[in-house]
C-alpha cells in the first residue's frame, strides 16, 4: 500500500505489518520529458552498438540479480506480500531464465529473414529488424519485478531506450531493478525508472516522444491506454485481466487436478492476472475433487513470509482487491453458495484473506463472471465436454484456461475449442515462466503479445527490402496492351493449376514469346 505526500513522494507500507517500509519521488511531468530525452539520446547508441554487446550487458545483469537474490526477495516479499518461495520461483529464477535465453538467441532471432516469391523468380526479398526507438513499460503491482523486468530486458536487448513507470504500490522494486542495472555498469539513461501516479503514464504517452507501449493491468484502464496509444498511433500490447476457466474431465487424475488447481486459485493469493477463477468439473468425480482440494486448502500455511519463510500464503497487496473479494463472497453467499473454507480475512491482519471454496455457485455470480483478482476458487458441476467448453467460453475474458485429462489428445482437441490465448494441459500457470512461448489474451484480455522469439520481433520494427537477383525484363512496364494483358491473366491461371511442372513451363513460355 502507499500513499502521495504533498505531492512529492510516494511513501511504501507493507502489506505484511503496515509499516513504511521506504518512499519515492513523484516525477513531474517536466522531468520526465526531461528522462525521456536523456533515452533518446542514448539509444542512438544503444541501437548502434551490436546484439552481443548489448547482450553481454544483460548477462552481466544477470549476474548480479542471481548474487542479490535473497535481498531482493526479502524485498518484493515485503513490499508485495507474496511468499518468499514466490519471490524466487515466480520473479528471480522466471528473469534470469528469460535473461539468459535471449541473451543467448537474440542475435539468430533478429536475423534477417528471407522470403520465397513465388512468381518473379528474378527477384528475392527479406525482412530485416531495427529498435523501434524509446519504449515505455507501464507495469503492475502483483508482479513487480517479473513482469516488467521481462520487457525492459527484451526491449533493451532489441536495442530500445526503456522508461519504466511502475505501479505506485509497489515502486521500490522498480529503483532496486535500476540499482541492479548500476551495478551491471548499464547507461543510466538507456534505462530509466519513473515514479509516481497512474496518470503520469498516460501524460508520457501524450509527449507523443514514446515509440512503443508496453501495458500490463486492468482491463478498463488497459482501455483508456490502448485507446490513447490509438490516438497517437503508437504501436502497443496489452496484458489485461482475465477470468481463466479450469475443466477437470471425467479422466482426470483427480489428486493432481486438486492440486494443480488450488495452486492455480491461490498463488500470489489468487493476484494473478491467469489465476483459475472458476473451476468446471464433471458430475461423476465432482465430489471427490472437492474433497480433495478442501483438504489441501486447509493445509496451507497462511503466515508473514519474512516471519515465516516456509509460508504457502502470505498477503494481499491492495486495501481495494481485498474489499473486491469480499464483495464477491458476500453476493454468492446471498444468492446460495456455500463456503466450504476460508471466505474472509485471516486472524493475521487486515491484509490476509484466507483461501476460500466456493460450491452451488452458478455462471451467472459474480464471482463467476467478474475478475475477482484473489484467493477465490468457485467450483462447479458439468455433464458434457460440449457444456464445459461452451460455459469456459462464455466470458469476455481470454487470457489462459487449463484442461485436466489423462488422454492427450482429448485434452489437446479441448484445448483448441476454448478461446484463451494459451491453454495448459495439466497444469496451470507455468507458461509465463517460459520465455520460448507467447504470452497473450484474446478478446477483453488483451491485444498484442510479450515474450517469446515473435514477442521480441514485435519489440523492433521490421523492414521489408526487394531486390534483383538476376536481371531480367520487367513485363509489367509500359506500355500496357490487351495482348499482353491478356497472357498475364492466363498466367494467372495456370499458376495454381495442377498441371505436370514440365507441361506448365511449356505453356507459360509459348505464353510470353515475344513480349
Amino acid at each position: 500500500m502507499s500513499s502521495e505526500k504533498k505531492h512529492s513522494v510516494i511513501e511504501v507500507f507493507s502489506p505484511l505489518n503496515q509499516k513504511k517500509i521506504g518512499e519515492v519521488k513523484v516525477f513531474s511531468l517536466n522531468e520526465a520529458k526531461d528522462a525521456i530525452k536523456r533515452a533518446k539520446e542514448a539509444q542512438r547508441y544503444w541501437g548502434n552498438i551490436s546484439i552481443e554487446e548489448r547482450c553481454k550487458k544483460m548477462l552481466d545483469f544477470a549476474d548480479v540479480l542471481y548474487s542479490r537474490a535473497e535481498e531482493v526477495a526479502n524485498l518484493i516479499s515485503s513490499e508485495n506480500g507474496k511468499t518468499i518461495y514466490e519471490s524466487y520461483m515466480f520473479e528471480i529464477i522466471p528473469v534470469l531464465h528469460l535473461t539468459t535465453y535471449f541473451a543467448k538467441n537474440a542475435k539468430e532471432i533478429l536475423s534477417p529473414k528471407k522470403i520465397s516469391i513465388s512468381v518473379f523468380k528474378n527477384r528475392a526479398s527479406y525482412i530485416h529488424y531495427k529498435p523501434r526507438g524509446t519504449m515505455l513499460v507501464i507495469s503492475p503491482w502483483n508482479f513487480p519485478l517479473s513482469i516488467p523486468a521481462g520487457e525492459v530486458i527484451m526491449g533493451l536487448i532489441a536495442g530500445n531506450a526503456v522508461i519504466l513507470k511502475p505501479a505506485s504500490l509497489t515502486p521500490l522494486i522498480a529503483v532496486k531493478l535500476r540499482e541492479l542495472f548500476d551495478e551491471a555498469g548499464l547507461n543510466k539513461d538507456i534505462f530509466q525508472v519513473i515514479t509516481g501516479p497512474g496518470s503520469l503514464g498516460s501524460q508520457i504517452i501524450e509527449t507523443g516522444e514514446i515509440n512503443y507501449v508496453n501495458f500490463t493491468g486492468s482491463t478498463q484502464i488497459g482501455r483508456e491506454v490502448a485507446a490513447l496509444c490509438g490516438k497517437m498511433l503508437i504501436p502497443c500490447s496489452m496484458e489485461l485481466g482475465g477470468k481463466d476457466a479450469a475443466i477437470v474431465c471425467h479422466d482426470a487424475d483427480v489428486d493432481a487436478a486438486a492440486r494443480s488447481v488450488v495452486w492455480g486459485a491461490f498463488a500470489n493469493s489468487g493476484q494473478i492476472c491467469a489465476s483459475i477463477e472458476r473451476t468446471y468439473v464433471h458430475e461423476s468425480i465432482f465430489d471427490e475433487f472437492v474433497q480433495k482440494a478442501v483438504e489441501i486448502t486447509k493445509g496451507l500455511r497462511q503466515d508473514n513470509p519474512i516471519e515465516n519463510p516456509n509460508a504457502d500464503i502470505g498477503a494481499m497487496t491492495d486495501k481495494n482487491q481485498i474489499k473486491v473479494v469480499e464483495k464477491h463472497i458476500e453476493d454468492a453467499k446471498a444468492k446460495g453458495a456455500i463456503v466450504l473454507t476460508g471466505g474472509k480475512r485471516s486472524k493475521l491482519g487486515e491484509m490476509y484473506f484466507e483461501p476460500t471454496i466456493l460450491i452451488n455457485v452458478d455462471d451467472s455470480m459474480p464471482v463467476s463472471c467478474e475478475e475477482s483478482f484473489g484467493p477465490i476458487l468457485p467450483i462447479m458441476k458439468f455433464r458434457t465436454e460440449d457444456e464445459a467448453i461452451e460455459r469456459a467460453n462464455n466470458s469476455c475474458y481470454g487470457l489462459t484456461a487449463c484442461v485436466y485429462t489423462k488422454d492427450q489428445e482429448r485434452g489437446r482437441k479441448i484445448a483448441e475449442r476454448l478461446e484463451a490465448g494459451t491453454v495448459i494441459i495439466n497444469d496451470a500457470l507455468m507458461t509465463h515462466a517460459f520465455p520460448e512461448t507467447p504470452w497473450m489474451g484474446v478478446k477483453e484480455s488483451g491485444i498484442g503479445r510479450v515474450h517469446s522469439d515473435d514477442g521480441l520481433r514485435d519489440l523492433c520494427q521490421a523492414y521489408h527490402v526487394n531486390y534483383e537477383v538476376f536481371p531480367m525484363k520487367n513485363m509489367v512496364w509500359y506500355p500496357y496492351s490487351r495482348e499482353k494483358l491478356n497472357r498475364f491473366f492466363a498466367l494467372v491461371g495456370l499458376i495454381d493449376k495442377p498441371s505436370p511442372l514440365i507441361e506448365k513451363f511449356k505453356l507459360i513460355k509459348n505464353l510470353f514469346k515475344g513480349v
